[in-house]
């Protein structure tokens, strides 16, 4: 049994150890996640609720996820969003619907705090069971090239992304300009 609960400064080092071994082997990773994960933690954008860890009933942290703030901007209008970068899981817990788990409690708790939506890049294949479709269906896209089926967004609210249009803003952390 996992018990999802907001991280804590306790957790810092495991998760730091965790994102660091969940994206190891991952041929498409630049291998900084964890270092990242460390930088949002100290910016502006850091959302500490939004921060979360799976641990399980051992104690042992087994995923996290991070929700951080975004802006998606058109011209003078900017609207606010969430990114959804990383999501981490060790690997003798993967395939176990634990990311999953902490996707779906984040949105929850992205709901209630106010959020419309999210925008991450990410698997064509796993995302869109969790709601998510391409951005180019909401008239968002991104700063930079990708392939069209990786940039996606989820509507957390009933039109969350209706009349928004733009190009997401990530924040300076993530080394996007």
């Amino acid at each position: 049994m996992l018990t999802i609960r907001q991280e804590e400064e306790k957790d810092y080092q495991k998760v730091f150890g965790l994102t660091e071994e969940a994206f190891r082997n991952m041929e498409e990773s630049d291998h900084q996640e964890h270092f990242l994960v460390e930088k949002l933690r100290k910016s502006d954008a850091f959302i500490p609720e939004l921060s979360l860890v799976a641990e399980t009933k051992e104690g042992e942290i087994a995923g996290h996820i991070l929700f951080t703030k975004l802006k998606i901007v058109n011209g003078d209008e900017t609207f606010e969003s969430l990114a959804l970068a990383p999501v981490s899981v060790r690997p003798e817990f993967q395939n176990q619907g634990i990311g999953g788990h902490l996707i779906l409690r984040g949105h929850s708790i992205a709901k209630e705090l106010g959020y419309h939506s999210v925008i991450l890049i990410g698997h064509e294949n796993y995302y869109p069971k969790f709601g998510y479709e391409k951005t180019s269906n909401f008239g968002i896209s991104f700063p930079f090239e990708i392939p069209e089926i990786n940039g996606m967004a989820v509507e957390l609210t009933k039109d969350g992304l209706k009349n928004v249009k733009g190009v997401v803003k990530y924040p300076k952390e993530f080394g996007i300009e």
